[in-house]
């Protein structure tokens, strides 16, 4: 029995609507910018092994590279979804490879941010939030919308250092700004991270009981952008000032990570709540400490108005 590659070859070289077909798919694939490319690099490759795994060539072209054909992970289009093809060439043979996408890494953080950190949620109304519904405010709020404007036309090409510190009464819009400003974020590609401080102080002591306190604390340090909302609102002690958010605020001032503030106190006055204890003891000089890490991580912009929530 002749073999069955034998009798193929026979098979496509009789029937010629199959050869113009494959020329046809030829000329496609190897017109291809991304195959071209791939062939240059590897001269020794040859037209025999082309014909061979043309069809590998030819599933290369077809799938999203790098992200270039897909806006999210949920959307992704790849035979295997939230992997991009490469292409090799290895002992002597084409090979197609796939790798984790950029697109499937981040939706893979984002899941374990959410599944560590469930005070992560934020109510509806701040996670539609919108840096355009911002310019409906009034002037007292104009220095903070500025300021934030400023921020993100600086992280289109690289992420500010500092991040800023709004404060100012109940119900001006604060903790509305940091969701719109993470939504812009989330156009520009940048992750954040944002939490009430009263219910990250809770999430860290049910986290003792577990032994998950550093992990937990992993997120908030290395998070592209952190956002804190309503600091000083939380009754901490001071293991927690100084070995959890002085440890954060440390590694993000060092490794020059921007944090976002709101608070109804002035840094000033944040300072004297910060070196309050929860027994009764008052610790100026540590609550300096995180003041200045604070400083550096961050500026001051004050924030007043109406409130909203009397509406």
């Amino acid at each position: 029995m002749k073999p069955i590659q034998t009798s193929l070859n026979k098979w496509m070289n009789e029937n010629e609507d199959f050869k113009s077909r494959h020329l046809k798919l030829k000329r496609d694939v190897l017109s291809h910018p991304k195959i071209k490319q791939f062939l240059k690099a590897h001269p020794e490759i040859t037209d025999e092994e082309i014909d061979k795994r043309l069809n590998k060539l030819y599933e290369y072209t077809t799938q999203s590279i790098q992200c270039d054909q897909c806006d999210s992970f949920n959307n992704c289009k790849n035979i295997l979804k939230g992997y991009s093809p490469i292409l090799r060439f290895e002992n002597d043979e084409i090979h197609v490879a796939y790798e984790k996408c950029e697109n499937r890494l981040k939706y893979e953080s984002m899941q374990k941010e959410q599944k560590l950190i469930q005070s992560l949620y934020m109510p509806k109304e701040i996670m539609n939030a919108s840096i355009a519904d911002l310019h409906k405010t009034d002037n007292r709020r104009l220095e903070a919308i500025l300021a934030t404007e400023a921020f993100l036309e600086t992280a289109k090409k690289s992420l500010p250092k500092k991040g800023f510190f709004f404060s100012g009464p109940f119900g001006v819009g604060k903790t509305y700004l940091l969701g719109a400003i993470a939504n812009a974020l989330q156009e520009l590609n940048i992750s954040s991270t944002l939490i009430y401080m009263p219910e990250f102080v809770r999430e860290i002591r049910e986290a003792i009981k577990d032994d998950s306190v550093e992990e937990k604390v992993e997120v908030f340090k290395h998070a592209d952008v952190l956002m804190l909302d309503d600091i000083g609102a939380e009754t901490q002690s001071a293991w927690f000032r100084d070995e959890i958010l002085g440890s954060i605020l440390q590694y993000r001032m060092m490794e020059q990570l921007p944090v976002f503030f709101t608070s109804n106190y002035t840094m000033k006055q944040l300072e004297e709540r910060l070196a309050e204890t929860t027994r009764g003891g008052i610790e100026k000089v540590k609550a300096g400490r995180n003041m200045e890490r604070i400083k550096q991580v961050s500026t001051e912009v004050s924030m007043s108005g109406e409130n909203y929530r009397n509406k």
